[in-house]
C-alpha cells in the first residue's frame, strides 16, 4: 500500500520591511507619502515618525524654510510635483510649524496600519486642506476622522513616555544616518527624497549599490575645502 505524503503547506515569505522616516512638516514627505502605496506590493511600509528639526541640528544643516532663495525654489517645486502627480495643494497656514504634538500623537500609536492612516490624513490636512497641525483642534478632528479616540491620543502626546519615545525614534534614526525626510531605509540602505521610490523599487527587486565602488570613491581625499 502506498504511503500517503503530507500536502505541502503555503508557505509566504514575509514582505521585506520599508522604512519610512517622515515629519509632516515636510512637504516632499507628503509627496512620498502620497505615492508609498507603490511599494505595498513588494515591501511591507512602516512610518517612523522623527523630528527634522533634530536631523538638521545633529548634522549641522538648515532646513529649505530657513533659507530665503531655498524656500522660494522649494514651494514653487512642490506646487510644480504635487500638479505633475494630479494632487491638490494648498500648505499650511505657517511654514515652518511646530510639528512635535502631531508627531507624538503618531508615535503614541503602536498599531503600524493605524499609525500609516494617521500619518496620512496629517499630511492631506496640512499640505491637501491647508489646516494648521499646531491647533489640538485640528488634530483631535483629524483622529477621529482615522476612527481614533482623539481625547485619549492626545493626553497621551503629552505622556513623557511617549515624548522619550519619539526623541530615542529621532536619535536612532541619526545614527542610522539619516539626516533629513522623507528618507526610505531597506535592509540598512537609505534613500532619502520624494523621488527615490524608483530606486526602492529597484532594491527590491534585488538590485544591489556597488560598495566597492563606493568604497573606493569615500576613500578619495578632498582637494579643496570650503571657509567657514
Amino acid at each position: 500500500m502506498r504511503a500517503r505524503t503530507a500536502p505541502v503547506a503555503d508557505v509566504m515569505t514575509p514582505l521585506p520591511i520599508v522604512e519610512f522616516y517622515f515629519d509632516p512638516i515636510s512637504p516632499y514627505a507628503w509627496l512620498a507619502a502620497r505615492q508609498c502605496a507603490r511599494l505595498d506590493p513588494v515591501g511591507r511600509l512602516e512610518f517612523r515618525p522623527v523630528l527634522f528639526a533634530g536631523l538638521l541640528s545633529a548634522h549641522g544643516n538648515k532646513g529649505p524654510a530657513e533659507l530665503p532663495a531655498k524656500r522660494a525654489y522649494t514651494m514653487r517645486d512642490v506646487i510644480r510635483c504635487a500638479g505633475r502627480l494630479g494632487v491638490p495643494m494648498r500648505g499650511p497656514p505657517t511654514h515652518p510649524f511646530n510639528p512635535l504634538r502631531a508627531l507624538r500623537m503618531c508615535t503614541a500609536l503602536d498599531d503600524p496600519l493605524k499609525r500609516r492612516r494617521f500619518a496620512l490624513a496629517l499630511f492631506e490636512a496640512a499640505w491637501e486642506r491647508g489646516l494648521d497641525l499646531t491647533d489640538d483642534a485640528v488634530l483631535a478632528h483629524v483622529a477621529a476622522d482615522c476612527g481614533l479616540d482623539s481625547a485619549e491620543l492626545l493626553a497621551r502626546a503629552a505622556d513623557p513616555e511617549i515624548k522619550r519615545r519619539l526623541a530615542e525614534a529621532t536619535e536612532a534614526a541619526i545614527a542610522a544616518g539619516v539626516f533629513g525626510v522623507p528618507t526610505f531605509c531597506v535592509d540598512g540602505e537609505l534613500f532619502w527624497g520624494a523621488d527615490r521610490i524608483d530606486a526602492v523599487l529597484w532594491r527590491l527587486q534585488g538590485h544591489r549599490t556597488d560598495e566597492a565602488l563606493l568604497g573606493e570613491v569615500l576613500a578619495r581625499p578632498a582637494s579643496a575645502a570650503r571657509k567657514p
